[in-house]
This record gives C-alpha cells, sequence and structure tokens, in this order.
C-alpha cells in the first residue's frame, strides 16, 4: 500500500503553515503517524554553521547525517528535482499520511487555501486534482468542499474519509 499524499498549496502567506500546524497536532491525537514535506524555490540553509554536520558538508561530502538518541537529520546533494512520490518511497515508509506543503503544479490531490488578506479567488479553481478548500472567504465559490480556515476538525475528518475512498 503506498502512503497517501496530499498537497497544501495557496499563495504566499495565505496560511498554509499554519493549517498544516493545526491539521498535524488533530490528526496525531487521533493515532495518526504525519509526515510533512516542504518544498521550497529558495535554497535555505539546512544546517547550522559552524557545527560539526555542517563542516562534513562544506568540507565536500555529498551528504552528511546528523543522529541523535530520538532524531536523525539529513542533508544531501541532489541532481534532480524530488518528487513527494519518491520521498515517500524512499525516506517515509512509516507513517500514515503526508502532508505536502507546496509542489502546487504537480499531479496529486490538493486542498487550497485561501485567505481574505491576500486573495478573493481560488488560484486551482482549473485542477482536476482540488479536492477540498481551506478558507475565511465569505460567498467564494468552488466545486469542492469549502472548510473554515478555523474549522480543523472537519478538515481532518475529510481528510480521514478522502484516505478511505483513495487506498
Amino acid at each position: 500500500m503506498t502512503t497517501p499524499i496530499l498537497l497544501i498549496v495557496g499563495r504566499s502567506n495565505s496560511g498554509k503553515t499554519t493549517l498544516l500546524e493545526a491539521l498535524i497536532a488533530t490528526l496525531q491525537q487521533q493515532g495518526m503517524r504525519i509526515a510533512t514535506i516542504k518544498h521550497s524555490h529558495h535554497e535555505p540553509e539546512m544546517d547550522t554553521p559552524g557545527k560539526d554536520s555542517w563542516r562534513h558538508k562544506q568540507a565536500g561530502a555529498v551528504a552528511s547525517l546528523l543522529v541523535a538518541p530520538t532524531r536523525l537529520m539529513m542533508v544531501s546533494d541532489i541532481s534532480t528535482p524530488l518528487t513527494p512520490q519518491y520521498l515517500a518511497k524512499h525516506h517515509l515508509p512509516s507513517v500514515d499520511l503526508i502532508l505536502v506543503e507546496g509542489y502546487a503544479g504537480m499531479e496529486g490531490a490538493k486542498i487550497e487555501v485561501v485567505r481574505s488578506e491576500r486573495a478573493t479567488t481560488l488560484r486551482h479553481a482549473d485542477d482536476k486534482n482540488l479536492i477540498a478548500v481551506a478558507t475565511d472567504v465569505v460567498g467564494l465559490i468552488s466545486s469542492t468542499p469549502i472548510f473554515g480556515l478555523n474549522d480543523t476538525p472537519s478538515l481532518a475528518l475529510f481528510i480521514k474519509r478522502w484516505m478511505l475512498q483513495h487506498d
């Protein structure tokens, strides 16, 4: 069985991270093991400058693992973009659901976040993979279910039902 992957998409500063935090907490409290993938168009600093693992990478290692009693961190060079599906298969095999922030142009089930401070229309209205919308825009029209930005329990229930239908 393949781990379900759900893309959380929306304009910059629309509340994607805030929604993800709430969903992770709600689903985890219901006994689910959740993993996340954050896609960035920028090259962020992936390690703490000056620390040993950072120094290993700076010295030329193509990958560096930092292993602690209860955590693992990996910084690795990649030669081609990695999809959420590849990452799920090779790095996240023992979770119930993978929530992805970003990868908006990629195929896959999507929930769009629309915050009225940023926009009043859907960016992905024509995307056949859009399964729901989380918004605070009153009167927003969508052919998919619409949830309030703060109605995390209802959205979590919707996601669990979606997971059952897409096994």
